[in-house]
């Protein structure tokens, strides 16, 4: 038989996280925060979506959309056909329902964007937004220093012993959760 994943994901730091640590591990945070900026942007997408550092912060995890949200989701086992899946890959399925009764169903997902397998995710677009936008909380133009990390196979000896040579700008608008 298949091996059943270790994590709860209805245990009360899942559910009910306080830290950054606890947040970034619960299911339904990341789901609510999506969806919670999804509504704020009205935009959806990976890359509009993206969860950032600052979706962890004390008051990010403690927003009171995101905990209503939070409120909603019901987990529910995928059964033999999801279990006899795993590890191949992480069977995973969302249902929203909507206040009118209409539902969203993702289907079974076996392997989501940033997966090994997956095939339709443009992975190297998403990484390259994400390391754009993590930039961005130290530059204020993180292009250069991306690329510098983009082109490292490229780097000649004296570039390489130079990679790591530029200064960070301090921000004062990041609280982190856990500090």
């Amino acid at each position: 038989p298949a091996k059943k994943p270790q994590t709860d994901l209805t245990s009360i730091p899942q559910m009910n996280p306080k830290t950054r640590q606890s947040a970034d591990h619960s299911m339904a945070y990341i789901v609510s925060t999506l969806l919670r900026k999804a509504l704020e942007q009205g935009r959806v997408g990976w890359k509009e979506l993206m969860l950032s550092p600052y979706d962890y912060s004390a008051e990010a995890i403690a927003h009171p959309v995101t905990r209503a949200l939070m409120d909603k989701i019901d987990f529910q086992h995928g059964g033999k056909e999801y279990d006899s899946r795993y590890p191949d890959g992480i069977p995973t399925s969302v249902i929203i329902t909507g206040t009118d009764g209409t539902q969203h169903d993702s289907g079974l997902v076996m392997y989501p964007a940033g997966h090994a397998r997956n095939t339709e995710a443009d992975l190297e677009d998403i990484l390259s937004h994400k390391f754009s936008l993590l930039g961005g909380m130290a530059f204020d133009d993180p292009e250069p220093i991306v690329q510098r990390f983009m082109s490292l196979p490229d780097l000649s000896p004296q570039e390489l012993q130079e990679l790591h040579d530029f200064d960070i700008a301090e921000r004062q608008d990041f609280v982190d959760a856990d500090a």
